[in-house]
């Protein structure tokens, strides 16, 4: 396995300098804690216990970036994104927008700073007032903070429509009367009608077809580079997340486990949950696919209201098998720590994953980076996917990486630099 060099101490003096230079995060939150009460009984209900679906998330987001949040379903990203713009009431944990504490803002303040929050919602019908035209929707957060009126409202939604390219004189139409990639316009042209400066996307694109996709994700960045904004990207398709994103954050749980730029994490993942998701990217390739193994996880996801003590994926985790299933993996609580540069990792073991035979089969690094973790997994049996089995036992093999590169592929990386 190929060892993992951490990078140079770097004097107190020097990082004192370094973070006095770098400016303020425009969306700065600390230990976000969002629980949902379970209880019994109907006519005298009591307590019983809590979802833990964001538990313990630290984030920031820098103004004009864009951060990918991304993990399986039910890890908790929409609810982090709701509990930043305070659409849900954080059980605990701190919201820092721009220097202010929106945790507990209420009234008038909260209304302010919303202002400069919105949020384009996943599905685009459900999202939208049946009831209401699309000039009626566009315009209503106009009307609600009080912002023109009469004929420059008027004018200034038919300017919006057209900046989402729809035609403006479809205002008069009613959310039924649009298709699906139409209709997620309508709610951008909404998200924009403040000039917000940060939008929370969450998975803006799921419920669309392929080809209106790519059409959306192309007005997002065409939107960032000319009004400044600031996103955080919430999606499962993770090749998606690659193109727009400058970094991403991996949950799992309720927890954040790996963040890096992006092109970092695609070319280096050292959380085992990140390696495995990563598996799962397609390739638009048949002959560079076909010789792909996807990670298998074992088991099934944790009950968020129970979650397992320690490390909250060592109920699934290949890479503790591998290591003879340690007990620090139960009795400890990973916390993120720097690997290097920006990328933080929540792993006892993350230098164990580097260069072995998972990691090299996602990165489609060259098999002899990681020849020896290979071999390691060989031994040790991991759950990998694929079409090659053992005639009599049916076991599943792990196989050497390809010597040509297979890097998950999807829309090519912007143009500038990521990670």
């Amino acid at each position: 396995m190929t060892p993992f060099i951490a990078p140079e101490t770097v004097p107190s003096a020097s990082m004192e300098s370094m973070s006095s230079t770098m400016p303020r995060p425009l969306l700065e939150v600390e230990d976000l804690r969002m629980y949902f009460a379970i209880t019994s009984g109907i006519l005298l209900s009591r307590h019983v216990g809590d979802v833990r679906a964001v538990d313990g998330l630290s984030l920031s987001i820098q103004k004009g970036e864009t951060v990918g949040l991304v993990g399986e379903s039910g890890c908790g990203k929409s609810t982090v994104g709701r509990a930043i713009l305070r659409l849900y009431r954080p059980t605990a944990g701190r919201v820092i927008f721009e220097g202010q504490d929106i945790t507990k803002a209420e009234g008038s303040t909260l209304r302010a700073v919303r202002r400069r929050m919105q949020m384009i919602f996943q599905d685009p019908y459900a999202s939208l007032n049946p009831r209401m035209t699309a000039a009626g929707i566009v315009s209503e957060p106009l009307e609600i903070h009080g912002v023109s009126s009469g004929r420059e409202r008027a004018q200034r939604v038919r300017d919006l429509l057209a900046t989402v390219g729809l035609d403006p004189d479809y205002g008069d139409r009613y959310p039924h009367e649009f298709s699906g990639g139409q209709r997620q316009r309508i709610g951008v042209a909404r998200a924009l009608a403040l000039h917000p400066d940060l939008i929370v996307a969450d998975e803006p694109i799921s419920a669309l077809d392929v080809s209106i996709q790519a059409q959306i994700i192309n007005l997002l960045e065409h939107l960032q580079e000319e009004f400044g904004l600031t996103y955080l990207f919430i999606a499962h398709d993770l090749s998606v997340v690659r193109h727009i994103s400058d970094r991403i954050a991996v949950m799992y749980l309720g927890k954040i486990v790996e963040t890096a730029g992006s092109r970092d994490l695609y070319e280096r993942p050292l959380h085992p949950y990140a390696v495995a998701l990563l598996s799962a990217v397609p390739i638009p390739d048949p002959a560079i696919e076909g010789r792909r193994r996807r990670i298998i996880l074992t088991g099934d996801v944790p009950n968020p209201s129970n979650p397992p003590s320690g490390c909250r994926f060592h109920t699934r985790c290949w890479l503790r098998e591998r290591l003879g299933n340690p007990e620090r993996c139960v009795e400890e609580e990973p916390i993120l720590r720097e690997m290097a540069g920006r990328h933080d990792v929540a792993c006892h073991f993350a230098e164990e994953v580097d260069g072995t035979a998972e990691q090299v089969q996602v990165t489609g690094r060259r098999a002899g980076a990681g020849a020896a973790g290979e071999a390691g997994a060989q031994g040790a049996g991991t759950a990998v996917s694929s079409t090659s089995r053992e005639p009599e036992t049916g076991a599943t093999q792990v196989v050497v990486a390809p010597e040509t590169p297979t890097a998950p592929e999807g829309p090519a990386p912007r143009r500038r630099d990521r990670g």
